[in-house]
């Protein structure tokens, strides 16, 4: 009875690190899977928002601990993710990375925005569909933000940070 009680806590605890680790950060380095720099877990707890961007744009601007922030249309945090080259047509993330980092996908040919200073733009998806860019750059969900204003995967591995309007990075911890 024990034993079997033990092999299932023993699977338990294996799924769980697998799972960890795919929603880690799709690209491991030298940094321990779910471990993000400037902050433990999955990232920083962050949760505070301003209004979402207007109903029609795709992109708008939300106040963070981060500070200002791009947004979806819904008010969802968008990442950039350090291995996408600035000017890429093709996202780096694929396969197991787009579960955890979901693509932001434009809703019409021309992508609108509020507030938002850096250039957008487009690629087109592994799906035929239109990821967004800002700054040449494509813009991705992190799964595990639930919340308007959740940056949850700032930081994660080294890998992943949020946008500025401008088009820069956003490398901040929270409250930094």
């Amino acid at each position: 009875m024990r034993t079997m009680q033990a092999r299932r806590l023993a699977l338990a605890v294996t799924a769980l690190a697998i799972t960890t680790t795919v929603l880690a950060g799709c690209g491991g380095g030298n940094t321990t899977a779910g471990q993000a720099s400037g902050g433990g877990g999955y990232g920083a707890a962050a949760s505070t928002t301003a209004a979402p961007a207007p109903t029609g744009s795709d992109l708008g601007t939300a106040s963070t601990d981060l500070g200002t922030i791009v947004v979806d249309g819904k008010g969802m945090t968008l990442y950039y993710f350090t291995k996408d080259s600035q000017g890429t047509d093709t996202s780096a993330c694929t396969g197991e990375c787009l579960d955890a980092w979901p693509i932001a996908k434009a809703t019409a040919e021309k992508p609108t925005a509020q507030d938002v200073s850096g250039k957008i733009g487009t690629i087109t998806a592994a799906d035929g569909g239109r990821q967004l860019t800002l700054d040449g750059r494509p813009l991705y969900y992190f799964a595990q933000d639930k919340a308007p204003g959740d940056t949850l995967g700032q930081g994660l591995n080294g890998l992943w940070y949020v946008a500025a309007p401008d088009g820069a990075m956003v490398t901040a911890s929270p409250g930094q």
